[in-house]
């Protein structure tokens, strides 16, 4: 007796025929409630420190780098005509220590000395002069940086992550019951790989949750991308849903790694070198070493097991190309960046995973042009990529084959154009609610859970599930980009636009190359492609673009502010020892730990509580 029957009798295929139309429903609301909760919380970036000019003009500084100067681009604009439209810049260490450097044709002095080209150390009450305006430069405490923080949730119900989290719970039941229908082969072994899943994610959710953490969303649409890829592992090789699994645990352990190794750094900073010398020599022993596989030299073998070392190099790629910008101050070329992206680029057009080196390409022009904002810089990059590209299809003849193909795939279905044609007509097979997880034929088609994903998705799970799955991706892209302004780091900054770049790339080349809308480049689809290399990569991605959240208590990936009873210019008398430890917003609003309003007991009014606090942000 199979494990259906046991549990719900003979209206298995019944539920597993209704599940079909339930499942693309489930996978859309999932996905809406993080977009819905991503994009539309508002809040303030944190306060660092102030410059305060003559008239009662204060500045704030929000972020670690910051840019002063008259354009309105610019994190502090000063509008006066003696003020470069880019005149200087602010940095703080992950020490607190600060550091002004001059950017452009104007001079700025610090205490009346000129600071030099390589910059100059400011302190708290330092006269910063810029032009012939002066500033008092003010550098906040802990305690009184706690009391500006403000957090202001968006008017309306707040999206409750643990109601997303069940959501996505009953998404993989389907998903289980659908293949243990559908799918023979699948057994206990199915069944047991889909509860470590979810028992994974709950302790996950359940250990940050009750250490206040309020922001799930990235982790939730990467949990639910990869559960998909768990379902087409399942539908491809059952009896391996074992090793699948382990993977999928090592990858959240090094995503929780990678985000804890971001919070300093200063730490960050020190092994940058050593990331591109890993980076480089992996592919190079990559080239030396590995079996050629699809026309591309990419696996390297260890017994039963296959690694890909070019998916961890696009972490180390990230890790090492992403500066802050202190060091693009003291060296403002690119020379030893382009050279380390042309040699990563270069080894992987020699190994022939053409795919691949597009992706780097294109990641190099998004990391170039945030590090140098220069047009010129991206053009002669892009120049020197034709040029480059030219040499490649010269000595990589298969790759040519591939762009002779593209667009005309039906004239050859038994050869050149195989793949594509099975994986569009498998896809339109699926219509918009898929014949069910494990009841796909595209599956047994070389690749098919690796390069041709998404046609396997469609089949499976419907049109409507595979544009969830890319606008998963999507929603990450976006939520990067509506965080970029705050960030602390240009670091944090670019390592997540670069990480939302990349697997755009890979989005667009796997859905477009298998619908033959672009060539077949034979790309994988970020966290849903089979393959334990791409999965542990993406999930230690995945940190780069919770480093870049700053919401309150959304992302463990960066240093929360001290709380505090009291604080900065809040008389120690006036605080009740009944109040909830949180932090006052400046405004005389007293917050909880969980960013909630705090009342007291009864409203006074004029700021004044019964219970005997007295909330007043800002210095004493």
């Amino acid at each position: 007796m199979d494990i259906v029957t046991l549990i719900f009798g003979k209206t298995g295929p019944m539920l597993a025929g209704v599940s079909r139309y339930i499942l693309p429903l489930v996978a859309l609301v999932i996905v809406l409630r993080c977009v819905r909760s991503m994009l539309r919380e508002r809040y303030e970036p944190e306060t660092w420190a102030y410059l305060y000019l003559t008239g009662n003009v204060m500045i704030p500084l929000r972020h670690w780098e910051c840019i002063l100067g008259r354009a309105k681009s610019v994190d502090a604009q000063i509008e006066d005509p003696s003020v470069e439209k880019m005149h200087a810049c602010l940095i703080r260490s992950a020490s607190g220590e600060w550091t002004v450097y001059n950017l452009g044709k104007g001079e700025t002095y610090v205490n009346g000395e000129l600071v030099e080209t390589g910059g100059a150390p400011i302190q708290d009450a330092d006269v910063l002069t810029l032009g012939q305006v002066s500033s008092r430069f003010v550098d906040l405490t802990e305690e009184e940086r706690s009391s500006l923080l403000k957090y202001r949730h968006a008017p309306g119900r707040r999206v409750r992550p643990g109601v997303t989290m069940l959501l996505l719970t009953f998404f993989q039941l389907l998903l289980l019951l659908q293949q243990l229908v559908y799918n023979p082969e699948a057994g206990m072994g199915v069944a047991i790989g889909f509860g470590i899943l979810a028992a994974v994610q709950w302790a996950y959710f359940i250990v940050l949750r009750a250490s206040g953490q309020t922001g799930f969303e990235p982790e939730i649409l990467a949990l639910f991308l990869s559960t998909v890829g768990m379902s087409i592992a399942a539908s491809k090789t059952p009896d391996e849903m074992f090793k699948q699994i382990i993977l999928f645990v090592i990858s959240v352990g090094l995503f929780i790694f990678m985000c804890l190794w971001v919070r300093d750094l200063r730490r960050v900073k020190k092994v940058r070198l050593y990331a591109f010398i890993a980076a480089v020599g992996l592919l190079a022993v990559t080239l030396l070493l590995a079996r050629e596989r699809y026309g591309a030299k990419s696996w390297i073998e260890f017994g039963s097991f296959t690694i890909q070392p070019s998916e961890f190099v696009k972490v180390l790629y990230i890790y090492a190309g992403a500066a802050t910008l202190d060091r693009l101050f003291v060296n403002r070329n690119l020379i030893f960046y382009i050279g380390f992206s042309a040699s990563c680029v270069g080894l992987l057009a020699l190994m022939g995973d053409f795919g691949t080196a597009l992706v780097f390409f294109v990641t190099f022009l998004v990391i170039s042009f945030m590090r140098s904002g220069s047009f010129a810089t991206v053009f002669l990059a892009v120049a020197g990529a034709v040029l480059g590209v030219m040499l490649v299809l010269s000595v990589k003849p298969y790759i040519m084959d591939r762009f002779a193909t593209w667009g005309h795939v039906w004239e050859d279905v038994y050869d050149s154009g195989y793949q594509q044609v099975r994986s569009m007509s498998a896809a339109a097979s699926g219509g918009l609610f898929g014949q069910g997880a494990g009841n796909g034929w595209l599956i047994d088609v070389v690749a098919a859970e690796t390069d041709m994903v998404f046609g396997v998705i469609c089949e499976e799970m419907g049109l409507i599930t595979g544009l969830c799955c890319v606008g998963s991706l999507l929603a990450l892209a976006g939520f990067v980009v509506k965080n970029a302004s705050s960030g602390r780091s240009s670091y944090f900054v670019i390592a997540a636009s670069a990480t939302v770049s990349m697997m755009m790339v890979q989005v667009m080349l796997n859905v477009f190359g298998a619908m033959d809308i672009l060539p077949f480049t034979g790309v994988t689809f970020p966290f849903s492609s089979v393959g334990g290399s791409s999965l542990l990569a993406c999930w230690m991605m995945l940190a780069f673009i919770k480093a870049c959240d700053m919401r309150a208590n959304a992302s463990f990936a960066v240093k929360r502010p001290e709380k505090f009873s009291g604080g900065a210019g809040v008389d120690d008398a006036l605080v009740s020892d009944d109040a909830p430890e949180g932090y006052y917003d400046g405004d005389g609003q007293y917050y909880d730990g969980d960013g909630e309003p705090y009342y007291g007991d009864d409203d006074g009014g004029d700021g004044y509580y019964d219970d005997g606090y007295y909330p007043r942000g800002g210095r004493a």
